[in-house]
């Protein structure tokens, strides 16, 4: 008997094959359908998927016999990876010297081999499809070039399985980075708001106090502190509000009259030092939503199309439509618009521009925000938009 010899890259050979992480796996359906047709096609009572592994030979799927594994170093597979040939054939193990005195041959009868390579695109020599029989055999061309493709299949399977690996590895990668970045975003909230705080209540008692000695632009500056302590607070509440609501779910859903609904999300978005005309749309009737999350979306949407309108009077409404499976919400304003160029980044995270009625820059935060809420249950959002015309807001959400 003569043991198979190593491929000189061996060690890449061995990392190739670890990568897959298919060693010690339990038999799977996809392979073992492939070893069941081999078996028929060729006739051949024992049909296996190997992988070498340093010192042995792993069966992922083996059909005729009921062990899984074998020592490397009687293998026929072995001597299979380190030919130049296609398909090693040996059609009577017995007078092979190779094989001669080996385990395989004469405790377990195996007589005849043929073994395809299972080569995987950076052209490592994984294993093979083979097969065994306790008789003399050989293969026709029909049945070398089925195994053949079959061999290539097999090895699919393995790349297929790799690029899965990495997807899983990538989502936990992206879970994790998720998951501290809301860890960061609540101990910055907690870190800077309370600091923030007591800025913002020593401003108000240097203006009480002092308000009679101060000059004009003294008290202009103070107003500048008050107002960036303020906007810096929006700016972490938003973030804060932002990476709480990543899991959202359809399992909060309530049953809700929308007429009802959109007057009290009114009473919440509107002011009395506001002149604007609030219009809805009427006779809907009662629908099933998840309240939390479509109250968040409505009053983003709405007090964003009162603080940036530029209007003497300004016009609000908010439609309503169905389909069979969803909810089709409109928010339509007359402010200024947005511009062409910004249509395509105005729910990115970070991405504001413009100031408001009271000249106060947006944190890029809050669109963001919603359009997470909305995709989060299944759902999307649009924005259609003619500058110094107003801009909508179209969104759906799963019935």
């Amino acid at each position: 008997m003569i043991s198979p010899s190593l491929p000189e890259n061996e060690k890449q050979r061995q990392i190739a094959v670890e990568q897959y992480k298919l060693l010690d796996t339990l038999p799977e359906k996809s392979y073992n359908e492939i070893t069941s047709l081999v078996s028929f096609i060729t006739d051949a009572p024992i049909s296996l998927i190997t992988l070498l592994d340093a010192d042995r030979n792993f069966f992922k799927s083996h059909y005729g016999i009921p062990f899984n594994q074998s020592p490397r170093d009687i293998s026929f597979c072995g001597h299979a990876i380190m030919s130049e040939d296609s398909i090693t054939i040996i059609e009577d193990a017995r007078k092979d010297i190779r094989f001669i005195d080996n385990p395989l041959v004469t405790e377990q009868h195996a007589v005849f081999y043929a073994g395809v390579p299972l080569v995987n695109p950076e052209g490592f020599r994984l294993g093979t499809l083979c097969v065994f029989d306790t008789k003399p055999n050989t293969l026709n061309e029909k049945q070398i070039q089925t195994l053949k493709v079959l061999a290539n299949q097999v090895v699919s399977l393995f790349e297929q399985r790799l690029v899965n690996l990495k997807l899983l590895k990538l989502k936990e990668e992206l879970q994790l980075r998720n998951e501290n970045l809301r860890k960061f975003a609540n101990v910055v909230s907690h870190d800077l708001k309370s600091p923030l705080a007591n800025i913002t209540s020593l401003i108000d008692l240097v203006e009480t106090d002092l308000k009679n000695h101060l000059t004009t632009e003294s008290l202009e500056y103070l107003d500048y502190l008050k107002s960036s302590s303020n906007s810096l607070r929006d700016y972490i509440d938003g973030l804060l509000v932002f990476y709480n609501n990543s899991e959202v779910t359809e399992s909060n859903k309530e049953l809700i009259n929308f007429e009802d609904y959109i007057l009290h999300i009114q009473n919440l978005c509107l002011s009395n030092n506001e002149d604007v005309v609030f219009d809805f749309t009427k006779n809907v009737g009662e629908i099933l939503v998840n309240k939390s999350v479509l109250s968040q979306v409505l009053v983003n949407l709405i007090t964003n199309a009162i603080k940036y309108n530029d209007k003497e009077e300004i016009e609000i409404a908010v439609n309503f439509s169905e389909t069979q499976d969803d909810y089709i919400f409109e928010v339509k304003d007359n402010g200024p618009g947005i511009p062409n160029d910004k249509l395509e980044v105005i729910f990115d995270l970070f991405s504001a521009f413009g100031e408001d009625r009271n000249k106060n820059k947006g944190t890029g935060v809050g669109l963001a925000t919603v359009k997470k809420l909305i995709e989060n249950l299944g759902g999307k959002i649009k924005v259609t938009s003619i500058e110094n015309k107003g801009s909508s807001f179209v969104f759906n959400l799963i019935k």
